[in-house]
């Protein structure tokens, strides 16, 4: 009853995550703040071109708040989201969040924590709002950036695996799970770390689920799909919703 709590709770979290992500995305431009509360002078410790700096790799066009900014946000600010960092360290750690707010100050999205133990501030800030930026999600993706519109099933170098059985997908019945089963065994897979988790591929070889890690010991997120991966004896499972259905996979992991 436990598990099945924690699973329907991480489930909810990782909509709640999806939809923030979604409504971030569909906005082109992003305006940092040019002084964070906690600092004394603009760009203190070049914390403010930093974060431009990270954000912009995420497709967005992003401007500090002293640049001359496109007519469109000028006429509209709705038009465009308000970046600022959060200061959250103590006396021995320094601790930063980057905030995302819409045009009437509401947060839409912020990072988790990013952490540092350097002892010169400049440094410590700079380590601390990368490791926070480090935390978002690949999914945080301007919907109209060019790159992510032309996306299609990303390749990745080949690996020595072994043959994986016949697996036969049942097809869908009203009011049921579709299920994936197996002929003889489960599907393998093949895990290569990235940040905060690994992704899965198989033996074409091609990246079937984007797996985060999660507080939850042989739990996962899988963030490329509205599900997540867990451990259920020999197997390991992806629950996700396709068209409004539960589908059901089981897979063998090797990490």
């Amino acid at each position: 009853m436990i598990k099945k709590i924690i699973l329907v709770a991480l489930l909810l979290t990782n909509y709640v995550l999806k939809a923030q992500i979604t409504e971030i995305n569909t906005y082109k431009y992003l305006v940092v703040e040019e002084k964070f509360d906690f600092l004394k002078k603009s760009d203190q410790y070049k914390t403010s071109s930093l974060t431009k700096f990270l954000l912009k790799k995420n497709g967005f066009q992003v401007f500090l708040e002293n640049e001359k900014l496109p007519e469109e946000i000028i006429k509209n600010k709705c038009k465009s989201l308000s970046i600022s960092v959060q200061d959250e360290s103590n006396m021995l750690t320094v601790k930063s969040k980057i905030i995302f707010k819409d045009c009437y100050g509401k947060i839409v999205f912020s990072t988790d924590v990013g952490k540092s133990k350097q002892k010169e501030y400049p440094k410590a800030y700079q380590e601390a709002i990368r490791k926070a930026y480090n935390t978002i999600s690949e999914d945080l993706q301007y919907s109209n950036n060019e790159k992510k519109l032309n996306k299609t099933v990303e390749k990745v170098a080949p690996i020595e695996i072994e043959n994986d059985a016949t697996v036969v997908k049942l097809p869908a019945q009203k009011g049921k799970k579709l299920v994936q089963e197996n002929l003889n065994t489960t599907t393998t897979l093949y895990a290569q770390p990235k940040l905060n988790g690994f992704q899965l591929i198989n033996t074409k070889p091609e990246v079937v689920f984007t797996i985060l890690k999660t507080n939850v010991e042989k739990v996962y997120i899988i963030s490329n799909r509205n599900g997540i991966l867990y451990q259920n004896k020999d197997n390991w499972v992806a629950e996700y919703y396709d068209k409004g259905v539960i589908i059901q996979e089981f897979y063998q992991i090797k990490f």
